[in-house]
């Protein structure tokens, strides 16, 4: 459940969102790290002030896995987010970070509210992704268990050069490479989070949407799937 102060801080009458969610100039300021492969993280990457909006319109999810988000019910600042996120002026911040032209290349976006013993066996993501974007919401992160890791080999998870907490509008994005081993320690229980993929074209983009959404019917009907 979405803590009380921020329902309330989001409710009408109460101070509106800013226009811009997302920190681009604090984004623009952040070296990209190159070793062991690309990747930035940014405390703050959603606005202070928006944080409190975003999570009261955050979609509900009870079940562990990624859903779509066209297939999930959310209020209009967690849709203002999805926007500016798969927007240009994003788009065109992460081209200049990362030296890459991702015009033409589409976006996946999903999202999480819980992992369980499952998640965070230690991956590259899909060859079919060129930048994965993960942002997360979670109040006050004490445990070891969900603090993503990026690794540099794909077998010892103690092997880390980057730990991410994943706290209210921390961003981490980094570029899809054959060496981009990340994973977790176990964590059963809500972990906000949202993540998009640019991918290579339009058919890995319906692939991904059609695989993921009948997980997502999996998980309503039966509480099943991945």
């Amino acid at each position: 459940m979405v803590p009380s102060t921020a329902r309330e801080a989001a409710a009408p009458g109460n101070a509106a969102p800013p226009a811009d969610l997302l920190d681009l100039d604090k984004f623009a300021a952040t070296p990209l790290v190159r070793e062991p492969f690309d990747f930035l993280i940014v405390p703050g990457f959603v606005k202070a002030a928006a944080l409190a909006a975003v999570n009261h319109d955050f979609p509900a999810i009870a079940k562990p896995g990624s859903f779509p988000h066209a297939t999930l019910s959310y209020g209009p600042v967690f849709k203002q987010l999805v926007q500016e996120m798969e927007g240009p002026r994003f788009r065109a911040a992460v081209e200049a970070k990362f030296g890459m032209d991702l015009s033409g290349r589409p976006t996946v976006l999903t999202v999480r509210g819980m992992t369980d013993e499952r998640d965070g066996s230690i991956h590259t993501d899909s060859k079919t992704k060129l930048i994965t974007v993960l942002v997360y919401f979670n109040e006050g992160w004490e445990v070891e268990g969900g603090r993503l890791r990026l690794l540099r080999s794909a077998t010892d998870l103690e092997d880390y050069v980057a730990e991410v907490e994943p706290g209210y509008g921390t961003l981490l994005i980094f570029r899809r490479s054959d060496n981009s081993w990340h994973g977790h320690k176990p964590y059963v229980g809500k972990r906000r989070t949202i993540q998009m993929n640019w991918v290579v074209d339009e058919a890995v983009k319906q692939r991904e949407e059609a695989r993921h959404g009948f997980s997502a019917k999996l998980k309503t009907l039966f509480g099943v799937g991945r």
